[in-house]
């Protein structure tokens, strides 16, 4: 079959429009970290379910302790005692007041609760040397969440604190996303998983590592597998690992030469080809299809290539396939440090770090950098010059995604 060649706008488009989101599962609290929600999430109790006390202290109606001060105290008569966890039964009346604990549910006609730091102990009662007006020191009902209060947007990927959202809201599981499963395959004779003997001639598999380490950082689930440059072993893992898969992103063999077989392999096995040779610098052979319903990526072997590739077409649609409301990378504008330059007929990336500044945050290119693997690792950002575009001056803003 012959390529398919596009923009990047356009395999993006391509990306988005032949993938779409897993189905649903109900899985429990402890297990959503990271898991994408399939709807909106709206709280079922009030919490706190009552007024509240802020403080340890003392339970008072407002108007009692007015004007009070270190010279002139209030007393107060002591009716009683409330902790968090329980209702003390009864109600406050003029001139008496509750020992009250924090989280305790304030009782009827106290107004306020005033620190135990501004009182004193009395025999049965309380010397309160400071005032305090209505609500203070009091946690309303309800103001941390009120029932009916949406509170999460269908396609959050959920962390810690927005999973401790849900158990104060009332809920015991959520339904998320089926976390997809990818299947990540290097191909090479020169390539080594991590752990091997290094030869001569041979490296380890750095890309395979990283495009892993990619998806889990999203909450994917990932398999990984090192292939020779042999056509029945490739084709072999391919056809396996499809039917326990819901994706597959290959790496390396996707450009033209004699041992670049992998496109040519998924031609053979009767792949859809949407794309393949993408106006996209670095990253120009990438290829994307379905093949069984399923989506595959094909990356180029080359660090930088493969490394923008997927982070520009492969990640967004592996995070569209995972639910996710908007898929890709986070985004953050910037000012260019420097003069950036690229090429005029396609879309090219630029690695960079960034220098926080009190009243901006500038972008400084990595383009110089040696050695590839060092630049990589280094970059916080990505920039973009659109197709068309040769040059970007120093002190412009635009936005970049940040590596994160």
């Amino acid at each position: 079959m012959s390529d398919i060649r596009c923009s990047y706008e356009e395999a993006l488009a391509l990306t988005y429009r032949h993938i779409t989101r897993l189905p649903a599962e109900d899985v429990d609290l402890t297990e959503l970290v990271d898991r994408v929600i399939t709807e909106d999430i709206f709280a079922r109790v009030n919490s706190p379910t009552d007024d509240v006390s802020l403080k340890d202290g003392y339970a008072v109606r407002s108007a009692d302790i007015a004007g009070a001060s270190p010279q002139n105290p209030v007393r107060l008569r002591l009716v009683g005692h409330a902790a968090a966890g329980s209702m003390w039964q009864g109600e406050i009346v003029a001139g008496t007041a509750i020992r009250i604990l924090s989280g305790a549910a304030i009782p009827p006609g106290a107004e306020a609760v005033i620190a135990e730091e501004f009182t004193a102990a009395d025999g049965d009662g309380v010397r309160v040397c400071a005032d305090a007006h209505p609500g203070r020191n009091i946690l309303s009902r309800g103001c941390d969440i009120a029932v009916g209060q949406k509170l999460l947007a269908a396609g959050t990927a959920l962390r810690p604190p927005q999973v401790g959202l849900l158990a104060a809201a009332g809920y015991t599981a959520a339904s998320v996303v089926k976390r997809p499963r990818v299947a990540i395959i290097a191909t090479g004779d020169e390539v080594l998983a991590p752990g091997k003997p290094l030869q001569r001639g041979k490296l380890f598999a750095s890309n395979l590592v990283t495009l892993s380490a990619w998806c889990t950082h999203y909450g994917l689930w990932v398999s990984t597998r090192v292939v020779a440059d042999d056509a029945a072993s490739i084709r072999s893992v391919l056809l396996e690992t499809i039917v326990s898969h819901e994706t597959l992103v290959t790496s390396g063999g996707a450009w033209k030469g004699e041992r670049d077989l992998v496109v040519r392999l998924l031609d053979e096995l009767g792949w859809t080809k949407h794309y393949h040779r993408v106006r996209l610098g670095p990253g120009k052979a990438v290829g994307f299809g379905l093949w069984q319903g399923k989506p595959v990526f094909c990356l180029p072997g080359g660090p930088p290539s493969n490394h923008t590739s997927f982070l520009k077409l492969a990640l967004p649609g592996l995070m569209t396939l995972a639910g996710y409301r908007e898929p890709g990378l986070p985004k953050l504008v910037v000012r260019l440090a420097e003069d950036l330059r690229g090429q005029i007929d396609w879309t090219q990336c630029i690695h960079g770090w960034l220098e926080r500044l009190p009243d901006t945050i500038l972008f400084h290119s990595l383009k110089k950098m040696s050695s590839r693997l060092g630049m990589m690792a280094q970059a916080e950002a990505i920039v973009m010059i659109p197709e068309g575009v040769d040059h970007i001056p120093a002190g412009t803003t635009l936005e970049a995604e940040i590596l994160a």
